[in-house]
């Protein structure tokens, strides 16, 4: 059995003793290959791994078990298992349930194709994973959460944002998961909405809220947070006040600004053109993306341009231009935005877009809700931002228990819709 050809397939992201117990055992019973997780493939069923492939790589190498290291390119062995037709495939028995479950399944009837064998080793009890690298990402440095986002949008297809508007929301995001056909979901990153930042403030959604205030909300979310933050800067307001909420937002970790291409007294998009709002000229607004850019210190935080053209009835050709433009003055992506309930232009205007452009697009589907992520990932949409859901879901489950203790002069009768005591004390436990 010595002379066997032993394939094991792993993300490495962390390694603990558990890791080396299979690999130690795995080189008992002949010569140990590992097919090594891309970052791609780690994300299409769990959190970006903290470290990139070839530094997982040069880890596994090292270690004296291993004789070689290959890529597996999806969470699926079967491809590198036709390659390489290992005569024994080892790993842990913690699969048998769960989002590997049939994983397990396939690797079991490829390896039949050759008498192959599964080997599995006892799970080694008190070590987890994920638990480890939930420590790691409460210890993420500034920089680290920074690139997070670019590091997704180079390695998972499609990427699901959700609105934050206090540290509560955000811890909401962070932990929520939902687990169908054996994959897991979670959400990607956070939109710090000024809608919703404004609205938790009491405050119209013009502006009104000043950059100082909302910087120091996304202070107390990134304390109890890990994702990327994608910022929803308006206009930008003056380029000369502009390059300060760049500098700002980029030394806190913020990973991207927001700013639309219109002049004026913001008022909401959604409104188009009934609220006499304006479209800044394409020379002004690359002026701004340009000293945004002039502002920055690192390639990882992205100023994204936010083009109204389609909301403002000025047409598919004016917005493909200000894309060209924009990008050319170094915006690091493309919002397009409609108010439209068909998402028509908006496919029509990402498939031009694609035509010409690598750069990450962001839809923010408000109006078009129909249209399903996988729709989205089809046509290569980089980023779908759900831009005021928490909120709006969060202020009528409010008004509803209000109404009910005025309504009875009591609690009980609401006790069933609500989170417990210890729930919520739980909830936000983050040590």
């Amino acid at each position: 059995m010595l002379n066997s050809n032993v394939y094991v397939g792993m993300s490495a992201d962390i390694l603990h003793s558990g890791h080396m117990n299979i690999l130690r055992e795995a080189s008992k019973l002949g010569k140990v290959t590992v097919g090594l997780l891309t970052d791609h493939a780690i994300s299409t069923y769990k959190k970006m791994p903290i470290m990139a492939f070839e530094d997982r790589k040069s880890v596994i190498a090292g270690i004296k078990y291993v004789s070689e290291v290959v890529p597996q390119e999806t969470h699926d062995y079967t491809e590198n298992l036709r390659k390489l037709k290992p005569s024994i495939v080892v790993h842990g028995d913690d699969w048998k349930t769960g989002i590997q479950k049939d994983i397990r399944e396939k690797v079991i009837k490829v390896l039949q194709e050759w008498d192959g064998e599964l080997i599995e080793i006892p799970y080694t009890e008190g070590v987890s994973s994920s638990i480890y690298k939930s420590k790691v990402k409460k210890n993420l440095t500034t920089d680290e959460r920074r690139q997070s986002l670019v590091k997704a949008i180079n390695n998972k297809d499609t990427l699901i944002f959700l609105d934050i508007h206090n540290a509560l929301s955000g811890i909401v995001i962070e932990n929520t998961r939902v687990i169908d056909s054996g994959v897991e979901y979670e959400f990607d990153g956070m939109w710090a909405s000024s809608l919703t930042d404004s609205t938790a403030k009491g405050k119209p959604d013009i502006e009104a809220v000043d950059t100082t205030s909302r910087i120091n909300t996304i202070n107390e979310i990134i304390e109890v947070t890990s994702k990327p933050i994608i910022y929803d800067g308006d206009t930008g307001g003056k380029s000369e006040h502009f390059i300060y909420t760049v500098k700002n937002l980029e030394r806190i970790g913020v990973s991207a600004v927001v700013i639309e291409d219109k002049v004026g007294l913001k008022k909401n998009s959604l409104f188009g053109d009934t609220a006499n709002q304006k479209q800044d000229s394409i020379e002004n607004f690359s002026e701004k993306i340009r000293a945004g850019n002039n502002a920055k210190r690192t390639n990882d935080f992205l100023i994204i341009a936010r083009i109204e053209s389609l909301i403002l009835n000025q047409g598919m050709n004016d917005a493909l231009s200000r894309a060209d433009a924009y990008l050319g003055a170094g915006a690091g992506g493309i919002l397009i935005h409609s108010k439209s309930e068909s998402e028509e232009e908006i496919f029509e205007f990402v498939k031009k877009y694609r035509d010409k452009h690598s750069a990450p697009i962001v839809v923010v589907p408000t109006t078009f809700n129909h249209v399903s992520l996988s729709e989205f990932k089809q046509i290569g949409v980089d980023v779908v931002i759900y831009a005021n859901h928490l909120l709006r879901s969060a202020y009528p489950a409010m008004v509803n228990t209000a109404q009910s203790i005025l309504k009875n002069g009591r609690t009980q009768e609401i006790e069933k819709n609500l989170m417990s005591i210890k729930d919520i004390i739980n909830f936000t436990d983050i040590s």
